[in-house]
Parts: C-alpha cells; structure tokens; sequence
C-alpha cells in the first residue's frame, strides 16, 4: 500500500504518520516492525496558470534590446 505524506520535524528527527485507512488496511499496531520507502516527489507546476489561455505568436518574449511595436 502507498501514500503520500509530509514529513514534519520532531526533535533532530523527521516523522511522518502513517494515514488511519492504511493503518487498519494492515492491520498494523504500535511497535510493530515496518518496511519504509522513501521517495522524494518534484513539484508539479500543473495548475498554477488556470485561465491562461494557449501562447500565440503575439505573446512571443520581448527581450530589453529588442524593439517592439509598443505593447507592454
């Protein structure tokens, strides 16, 4: 079973919880020994420019040396 979870700081040690649903999926109980992976996950951008509709050739990047026809 997976899931995903931040780890929070404890002292000089990360932990993580473990989610209830999983807990009882497993039947896992305090002090039980467990197998932990771990696995850095990337951000992702998905989302961040809701409503931006598609680029056109107008929204091509002016650069500073660059003339352009006046648009900012």
């Amino acid at each position: 079973m997976e899931a995903i979870a931040k780890p929070r700081k404890i002292g000089g040690s990360l932990v993580v919880t473990i989610p209830k649903t999983i807990v009882e999926e497993e039947g896992l109980t305090e002090g039980q020994p467990v197998k932990v992976s771990i696995v850095k996950l990337r951000k992702s951008g998905f989302g961040i420019s809701k409503g931006i509709g598609p680029f056109t050739k107008d929204d091509k990047f002016w650069g500073q040396l660059e003339k352009h026809d006046g648009r900012d």
